[in-house]
């Protein structure tokens, strides 16, 4: 037999089940975006709801777009010096076979493009909760458009693909906790030093207006994180993907345990946006870990990330930075901590023989994920910060001080959040008057025939 043919043979075939795996799990990634929205809206004041809705879903449309044009091409094209990639085939993703396969896998690239992108869509919405309130909405969409462009797109490259220095390198991350999660909690920080604190922090009251869109938001990001975790392994032959998609569970369940455990010791009461921060915390943590953990460190590894997030949320009371709905105390903590613990809970019998500390392995596999941490947050901060200078010295980032307090609702969109004009006009309901009491019959009140 020639060799050509048993080539051929040996080659990945396009798998029907594979493919209609993945382009289910696209779309829970996309359901994410929207879920994100919800959990972010609930947690504004009533007169920013629709504009925290609409940053989520604008990156819906921006990001689509720029992936098209040139962000798969930058993201996971040929390599370029370990830094960013290009394929000019890529572009406008017009040169692409319809039964093309990923390489290696048993996908189509289109299929593997449209997974990809979902991330890229969610991590510049997860920034937003960062800045309610404040920004923008023309501001908010040059910087997401800058942005994806100078940081995502590059980020991904280092991390996932071929060629990639981080991807080289060895460091380990199944779905995102440094290209997603750092890389947007590093952007939030960066950009609120730069953009300053809405009026009134730290003074008046900013409590969530809908805790029950809270915990919506906050369930259907747990429901899309399958596919966003389980997903990533690009296939589903060999038990991996299984294996991410219980761990998941697993971690999120202990974060969220873990955070309630916490608030109930520190402030008195299991509350309702605990349990969904706790739970996103978890979801955080595991996104890089858990292709490389048994079950047992998924518990461990959501308990400690729920625990250190809940403590991490309360940082910017007391180094001031105004992150409004704390993208960095869940995302950049949540991300950190995930990405490290891989060095110590890594079994080398998962997603790769790499072993951590406790393990047998050392500090080998903890020392690149020190590097991929330090490298991807330092990057990430610095960029969007100049980002945010530019755009704030150009077009202006922020609203008028007014503005901000008459509701950027109302201003960026010309709409509110909720109609209450059916309700008797915007006037209080009159009050019924109560009946009177029964009069006791004496006799003295009885009618006298004439």
């Amino acid at each position: 037999m020639p060799p050509g043919i048993t080539i051929a043979a040996d080659a990945p075939q396009l798998s029907a089940a594979n493919t209609g795996f993945m382009l289910i799990c696209s779309a829970l990634v996309m359901l994410m975006t929207p879920g994100l929205a919800f959990f972010y809206g609930g947690m504004v004041r009533v007169k920013s709801t629709l504009n925290m809705l609409m940053m989520s879903f604008i990156s819906l449309g921006i990001v689509t777009i720029l992936w098209v044009l040139y962000g798969f091409s930058i993201a996971f094209g040929t390599d370029h010096g370990s830094l960013f990639g290009w394929s000019s085939d890529y572009v406008g993703l017009s040169g692409i076979g319809l039964t093309e396969l990923w390489d290696g896998y048993t996908i189509p690239v289109y299929v593997f493009a449209v997974f990809q992108l979902m991330f890229a869509i969610i991590t510049p919405a997860l920034i937003s909760g960062a800045l309610a309130d404040r920004v923008k909405f023309t501001a908010w969409a040059l910087f997401v458009t800058l942005w994806v462009t100078i940081v995502y797109f590059p980020v991904a490259h280092w991390v996932w693909g071929t060629g990639g220095w981080a991807f080289e390198l060895g460091v380990i991350d199944f779905a995102g906790g440094t290209a997603v999660h750092i890389n947007a909690g590093a952007a939030a920080l960066g950009v609120i030093l730069v953009i300053g604190k809405r009026v009134g922090f730290k003074k008046d009251p900013m409590r969530p207006h809908s805790l029950p869109l809270v915990m919506l938001g906050a369930a259907l990001l747990w429901f899309g994180w399958f596919g966003f975790n389980a997903g990533s392994w690009l296939g589903n032959d060999d038990g991996v993907g299984a294996m991410m998609f219980l761990n998941t569970q697993v971690a999120t369940a202990a974060a969220m345990l873990a955070w309630l455990a916490y608030e109930k010791i520190r402030h008195g009461a299991f509350t309702t946006l605990g349990a969904a921060s706790g739970a996103v915390a978890g979801l955080v943590a595991i996104t890089p870990s858990g292709g490389s953990i048994s079950p047992l460190g998924a518990i461990a590894v959501g308990a400690i990330a729920g625990l250190l997030c809940a403590m991490a949320v309360g940082l910017k009371f007391k180094f001031g930075y105004d992150d409004s709905l704390d993208v960095v105390g869940v995302h950049l903590v949540g991300g950190v901590v995930g990405s490290l613990l891989v060095g110590f809970f890594a079994t080398g019998g998962v997603q790769s023989d790499a072993k951590g500390l406790f393990y047998g392995g050392g500090l080998d596999q903890l020392g690149k994920q020190a590097a991929g941490v330090g490298a991807v947050l330092a990057y990430s901060l610095i960029a969007s910060a100049i980002l945010a200078f530019l755009v704030d010295r150009t077009i202006g980032m922020r609203v008028s001080e007014d503005e901000e307090v008459g509701g950027i609702d109302q201003v960026q969109h010309a709409e509110t959040a909720y109609d209450y004009s059916g309700a008797g006009g915007g006037t209080a309901p009159r009050t019924a008057a109560a009946p009177s009491p029964p009069v006791q019959d004496t006799g003295k009140n009885k009618k006298v025939d004439a």
